[in-house]
């Protein structure tokens, strides 16, 4: 295992997201650094894919999973451009964001540098560890656990956009009354959050092929923790607390994992 290509991949990682942020900076808008979240993953892919060092074969353990990553990452980025476009206002996370930094040593700008951009840079190495693995490693042979690792990904990927296809239809009907509790809504408070933890399982399971394998669980458990515990449910919970229909959505309904409503 090539332990370079982890030096090239976070170097490229932080290179991408620095010109991210002046773009950002240029432009006033820090929230654009969502659309790049996704396409962070495909570069760091494409990097240790491209320059590990040994010749790889084309139907491969590193082919199929950096395949998985770019079909991962330019469907979310393509998704949330579309939403960062159809709105000229600054996500209210980043608004707030910006009051909460200028309060701070440094100012907002070199906070919202740092904590944000450098930050977010860091954790899509560590969490592409699978991926990284992989394409450090000169085994590429397919297997059962390739065929398992997949079929779990298909799972989160299946979710992730059918959740969020559903949600979007919802949205642009003028007649929807209430909360989105239709679809695979009605399974799971968060299909979306849960297909894409799902997917990183499911790269992990591929990576269960090659040595020093071990290292790489640290990205399905740290993309599992900021998913499920700090960023994205949570604050999505929080949004919609006190709404209307809420509580009983909550009562019938899965956090995390799809199970049949209550009733």
């Amino acid at each position: 295992m090539d332990f370079w290509l982890f030096v090239y991949c976070t170097v490229a990682s932080l290179v991408l997201l620095s010109l991210v942020f002046l773009y950002a900076r240029l432009r006033d808008r820090f929230d654009i650094i969502d659309v790049f979240w996704g396409i962070t993953f495909i570069v760091i892919a494409l990097t240790s894919y491209f320059l590990q060092p040994e010749d790889i074969k084309f139907l491969s353990l590193q082919t199929l999973v950096t395949a998985l990553v770019i079909a991962w990452g330019a469907r979310l980025a393509g998704h949330i451009f579309l939403r960062w476009k159809s709105s000229e206002k600054e996500d209210k996370r980043y608004v707030s964001m910006r009051k909460d930094y200028e309060k701070k040593p440094g100012g907002m700008v070199l906070n919202m540098f740092g904590r944000v951009f450098m930050v977010q840079a860091l954790l899509a190495v560590v969490v592409s560890m699978p991926v990284i693995v992989v394409n450090a490693s000169t085994d590429g042979s397919l297997g059962i656990l390739a065929l398992v690792g997949f079929i779990v990904w298909a799972t989160g990927f299946y979710f992730e956009v059918v959740g969020d296809y559903q949600l979007k239809q919802f949205i642009a009907d003028p007649k929807r009354d209430g909360l989105m509790t239709s679809g695979l809504w009605k399974y799971t408070r968060h299909p979306n959050y849960f297909g894409e933890v799902t997917q990183w399982w499911g790269i992990f399971i591929i990576a269960l092929s090659v040595p020093f394998w071990w290292i790489s669980i640290i990205g399905p458990i740290v993309i599992t923790i900021l998913i499920v515990f700090i960023s994205g449910v949570p604050m999505t919970e929080k949004h919609f607390e006190g709404r209307d229909g809420w509580s009983e959505y909550k009562k019938k309904t899965s956090i995390f994992f799809p199970f049949p409503p209550k009733k």
